[in-house]
């Protein structure tokens, strides 16, 4: 019976070390999907992320990188020369071989026509274990390091470790790509301004420059450079066409984001309405100012 009883203990020993070790691959193979479904995961973001960047370059004119077209660099070679080495061993003779590294062919040995080699001709002329490097030739070196104790081994780096400082390094370049598109989405002319103000404040500038030009016009014309009917010409239609044009073309060169499709708003009818009244009005007030002032 006692027999039996351990045989039987035995048995559920080896059942339980079974189930345990199918749950440990159980849960190792769980582990190693998981790993490989974040592994494709931050691929898939690596992947989007490169495109987004490439596009922001694009957007700002710096060409996306390529792969390097040049020539590829020759290999390495080695310069030739004469060995230095010893170029074969002294003292080892063929097999057989009546010479001074070889036993006779009628010599004593194991068999007959064999040579018994180094280990079985010790003390003899010629003859060594290790051959003997002689005058001028060069001792084989080996490199720095090789005949010491080898360094310690790195230590192995946990996956799920990688992985996260993956996942880290991953959300914090999202972050600064969201505020680099931000920042894209913002023109250079006024960058914190709605588009409304934007516009009104340029066409008002350029109106507020015609309107410079008029004065000047209108003293040149009081000592006789400009006609009455050129005067009212410009005022009435070349200066505030010249200003809202300028406007306009202020408005589409510094005044579009870099990350804005297709035309930016230029507001034309509220820049034809400001430029058109704005230096008719300028001139009336500058007649009424003048006769107020006399």
């Amino acid at each position: 019976m006692s027999d039996y009883s351990e045989y039987a203990a035995l048995a559920r020993q080896l059942a339980e070390r079974r189930r345990a070790g199918e749950r440990g691959a159980a849960a190792e193979a769980e582990r190693r999907r998981n790993l490989h479904a974040a592994a494709d995961y931050l691929q898939h973001r690596l992947t989007a992320q490169g495109q987004r960047l490439d596009q922001l370059g694009q957007a700002i004119g710096v060409p996306a990188p390529g792969v390097p077209t040049g020539p590829a660099p020759a290999p390495a070679t080695v310069p030739a020369g004469p060995v230095t080495g010893p170029a074969a061993v002294p003292g080892a003779g063929s097999v057989g071989d009546g010479g001074p590294g070889g036993a006779p062919a009628g010599g004593a040995g194991p068999g007959a026509g064999e040579s018994a080699g180094a280990a079985g001709a010790p003390g003899r002329p010629g003859v060594g274990a290790y051959p003997q490097v002689g005058v001028g030739e060069t001792k084989l070196a080996l490199p720095p390091g090789a005949g010491g104790v080898p360094g310690p081994r790195p230590a192995e780096t946990d996956p799920t470790t990688e992985l996260e400082l993956a996942r880290r390094y991953a959300d914090e370049s999202d972050r600064h790509g969201q505020q680099a598109e931000l920042l894209a989405q913002r023109p250079a002319l006024l960058p914190t301004w709605s588009p409304v103000a934007r516009a009104l404040a340029v066409y008002a500038g350029c109106a507020a420059v015609a309107a410079v030009l008029m004065v000047v016009m209108v003293l040149a014309s009081g000592v006789g450079l400009v006609d009455g009917f050129t005067l009212g010409a410009w005022i009435c239609a070349g200066l505030p066409a010249l200003s809202f044009f300028a406007g306009y073309l202020v408005l589409g060169r510094w005044g579009r984001p870099a990350m804005v499709a297709g035309a930016p708003p230029r507001y034309v009818h509220l820049g034809f309405l400001i430029c058109f009244v704005a230096v008719p009005v300028a001139y009336v007030a500058y007649l009424l100012l003048f006769r107020l002032l006399r």
